[in-house]
């Protein structure tokens, strides 16, 4: 067994990444959700907009080193092999949703910067992506909001996906990526 990948698992640091960015995105979420809750300019409402700014961040940080480790490990063969239709649309769907996880942070740090705003990350505060422009703020934050919409589908895709792999294909899709041994 490889210590990146063993033929029928990825690694357990991937399935790490997977499962820990799942719950980091559904907080992501929770708090952009939430904040309506609470009045505008209220110190709640600060905080849970804070921890969406840098939560979506740390998804970005995440992404990337998740990416690297998949590209420099082997992928695990599905058995019983799916039909090139299905690899092809396990594809997309994979590549749109690395696409979502890098797209969207990127998109809350530009729109922050263009109000003028500093982007908080735990303590730090990162650098502009660009110079002050509340039109550009406002044209990205209807994008972020609008992809932010697609992003539930997006998610309930893949993961109803996953289990009809695992329950109508009866094939390994979802236990290569489970936290728990299955084999």
């Amino acid at each position: 067994m490889s210590s990146l990948s063993s033929h029928n698992r990825y690694s357990p640091l991937l399935i790490a990444l997977h499962w820990f960015m799942f719950v980091l995105l559904a907080v992501v979420f929770v708090t952009i959700e939430i904040r309506g809750q609470f009045p505008r300019g209220s110190e709640p409402r600060e905080f849970v907009k804070a921890l969406h700014f840098m939560l979506g961040m740390s998804v970005l940080l995440l992404v990337v080193i998740r990416l690297a480790i998949r590209f420099s490990s082997k992928t695990p063969a599905i058995v019983p092999t799916p039909s090139l239709l299905e690899n092809l649309l396990a594809k997309v769907v994979h590549i749109t949703l690395y696409a979502f996880m890098i797209f969207m942070p990127i998109a809350g740090w530009v729109i922050l910067s263009a109000e003028g705003h500093g982007v908080p990350f735990f303590g730090l505060e990162l650098p502009p992506l660009v110079d002050k422009n509340p039109d550009l703020a406002e044209q990205v934050e209807d994008l972020h909001k609008q992809i932010g919409s697609w992003g539930y589908y997006l998610i309930a895709l893949h993961v109803v996906a996953a289990l009809f792999h695992h329950y109508v294909k009866r094939d390994n899709t979802l236990r290569r990526i489970s936290p728990f041994k299955t084999e």
